[in-house]
């Protein structure tokens, strides 16, 4: 973990932000039988609040966040999971978020692409967020 995100502090989080977009997880996640047998498709948003200033004068990954090992972390974690709801799956990410970066503010919002409803064709999300009242959406 970089220095930058390290301090923990509760003043207003910095105006940068990492953003990773429509991240793939295959998880085995449903309040149905099925779902955590077989398995389904979630899609998740997430934003870490940092400051990057040093990160872009210095062009230096140790001055940031490096979100590939979130990525690689995520999809680990997707893959041996197995609970029944997405607002419990969504607690289990940020938990790992908070293991891998510290306590910086972050915010996600998890989306289960397929939900089992006849008849519904949309999305259905949670949002969630940790350290960082200021994170609106």
């Amino acid at each position: 973990m970089s220095t930058a995100a390290a301090t923990g502090s509760t003043a207003e989080p910095p105006g940068d932000r990492i953003l990773v977009r429509d991240l793939r997880l295959w998880a085995h996640v449903g309040v149905l039988e099925q779902e955590r047998q077989l398995g389904q498709w979630f899609e998740l948003d997430l934003e870490l609040a940092v400051d990057l200033a040093a990160a872009g004068a210095r062009d230096e990954l140790a001055h940031s966040l490096d979100y590939s090992l979130a990525i690689t972390a995520l999809q680990q974690q997707a893959r041996s999971l197995r609970c029944l709801t997405l607002e419990h799956f969504a607690e289990r990410i940020l938990s790992l978020l908070e293991e891998l970066y510290g306590p910086v503010p972050m915010r996600l919002e998890l989306r289960k692409c397929r939900a089992p409803v006849p008849g519904f064709t949309g999305t259905v999300a949670v949002r969630r967020s940790r350290h960082g009242q200021g994170l609106a959406w």
